[in-house]
């Protein structure tokens, strides 16, 4: 079976390669969770480097994950190749340091779950949502400073960073492999609402049609219906 995990170790520390959907448990074992990457994790001490690459999935097994980073006692690197969507970009935000590929994206946006049942159940399913987005708020805030507000916005947006983009807002501390002076390049930030505005844009729109002629009754037809009437 395909396993999402791995990590070497080299002469600057380890290298851990995370790779794959995060959930709780893993029927499969290709999936990414906190009781697979404890193991990985506390295999050995020192400074460690995380490759992520992943489109998220559970948010509390992204929690547990994110603390577990936190809580060691090593230098933590988070080294983003691909994609760090959903809860990954969570887990990103646990990082000493977060750097980007220059072809990387990170992408956050509000927790979403399935309940089932009468009104009181939709209404604590919705208290719920509400609680885990200010728990997710709060990585995002201690990790880039800026206001909750701001964060829950892009949130509601479910907004796309490039890596410059990621970099200017704090998400991300420097772009690999780019000279220092190419990290502070204007990024780009996309957002469901702002990609549907500019394809709208880009529609061709539909000519003017020239005014009608007012309608009426023509002059020489006027004259011959007088005739008749005499």
């Amino acid at each position: 079976m395909k396993k999402f995990w791995n990590w070497v170790k080299n002469e600057d520390g380890r290298t851990l390669y995370f790779d794959g959907y995060i959930a709780q448990d893993s029927w499969f074992d290709d999936d990414i969770t906190p009781e697979k990457f404890k193991a990985e994790l506390t295999a050995s001490a020192g400074d460690i480097a995380v490759w992520l690459n992943s489109p998220g999935g559970d948010v509390f097994a992204a929690s547990q994950i994110y603390t577990m980073l936190k809580e060691y006692e090593g230098k933590v690197t988070i080294k983003i190749d691909g994609i760090a969507a959903s809860a990954a970009s969570v887990i990103a935000m646990a990082g000493d340091e977060i750097v980007m590929s220059p072809v990387a994206m990170m992408m956050i946006h509000n927790p979403a779950t399935v309940v089932f049942g009468e009104a009181a159940d939709l209404a604590s399913g919705i208290k719920l949502l509400n609680e885990v987005k200010e728990s997710i708020i709060n990585a995002y805030e201690q990790r880039t400073g800026l206001p909750r507000g701001k964060i829950s916005n892009m949130m509601d947006a479910e907004t796309w960073f490039s890596a410059q983009k990621a970099v200017e807002l704090g998400f991300a501390d420097k772009i690999l492999y780019a000279p220092d002076a190419q990290d502070a390049a204007e990024g780009f930030i996309f957002d469901r609402l702002t990609v549907t505005n500019a394809f709208l844009r880009k529609l061709p729109r539909e000519k003017e049609k020239p005014q009608a002629a007012l309608a009426g009754t023509p002059h020489k037809e006027l004259l011959t219906r007088l005739e008749l009437l005499k």
